[in-house]
């Protein structure tokens, strides 16, 4: 856990624990530079065998795995919002990675578990995101790039320029000590708080009016969705329909094996979609014991 080391923010359940393995076995393969990766994962409820498997599938000789339990890193005076989706509380993590780093460390990376790293995982983190509190992609679908005026539904009310461009929460190069000083936790968790009719996006949401003209763009290759169809991305995001499904029916599927089957997941079956919705159900039912106990 140097200073100079990469940090790298990850949070996984049970149930993505095999999304979980395909990036880190493809940050691992990627990773040609001698810079040790120190990878923070919030663990929510991940079994004891799949932490194991996890960390049998890796050589780890420049990767440290550093477990973190979600119900121990929330701060006490923080209280996350709760708004109507399906998505779990663990994807608002990436609100809390000021607070979960080593007090040592300046800069740090999140992704969301359902990513491939094609590239190596230095020429992400020396991108110079300037004075910027984080560097993301683009919210871009095809020809498409969003903006705040069709990715904040009630932009007129808040008085924002529909014409600003919109990020991707899903990775980000957070400057921890920008983050801090500009409270952007408790900004994200006030703006989706106080507009949770068009919140459905939480944390994407409320971190797009928190960071409005406060954030640097990446190339969106870093960031390329498994909708599109871009020949040579260097990480790819599995944003809605997981590969882990038989229902699978978007573009780089077999970048996804490839790396998975390089794991100890290696006779890994593709699963129903029953699953899919067990899992956004148990997702509900979480969030609504986690609303409970607050």
């Amino acid at each position: 856990m140097k200073k100079n080391n990469i940090s790298v923010v990850l949070a996984c359940d049970n149930n993505y624990v095999v999304l979980l393995a395909a990036l880190l076995k493809s940050i691992e393969i990627n990773h040609i530079d001698n810079a040790i990766v120190d990878v923070y994962i919030v663990d929510d409820k991940i079994s004891r065998v799949n932490k194991s498997k996890l960390q049998h599938s890796l050589s780890l000789d420049k990767m440290n795995l550093i477990w973190l339990k979600m119900t121990e890193i929330i701060p006490k005076d923080i209280n996350l919002p709760i708004v109507n989706n399906a998505y779990p509380i663990n994807t608002y993590i990436r609100l809390l990675i000021p607070y979960i780093v080593p007090k040592n460390v300046e800069k740090a990376i999140f992704m969301d578990v359902d990513m491939i790293m094609l590239d190596d995982i230095i020429n992400l983190w020396n991108i110079d995101t300037g004075n910027y509190v984080i560097g993301a992609a683009s919210d871009t679908i095809g020809p498409i790039t969003k903006t705040i005026g069709n990715g904040i539904e009630n932009y007129k009310e808040l008085g924002l320029n529909p014409d600003e461009k919109y990020f991707n929460a899903g990775l980000q190069i957070i400057n921890v000590k920008k983050w801090l000083e500009q409270d952007i936790t408790r900004k994200t968790i006030n703006a989706i708080n106080q507009n949770k009719k068009y919140a459905s996006l939480g944390d994407q949401y409320g971190l797009n009016i928190a960071l409005i003209r406060n954030w640097f763009e990446i190339d969106r290759l870093w960031n390329c969705f498994s909708v599109n169809e871009d020949p040579k991305p260097k990480l790819i995001h599995y944003f809605h329909r997981k590969p882990i499904y038989k229902t699978y029916a978007y573009n780089y599927r077999d970048d996804f094996y490839h790396y998975l089957n390089q794991t100890k997941w290696v006779n890994f079956k593709p699963i129903g979609a029953s699953s899919r919705y067990l899992k956004k159900i148990n997702n509900i039912i979480q969030k609504l014991k986690f609303k409970f106990l607050k």
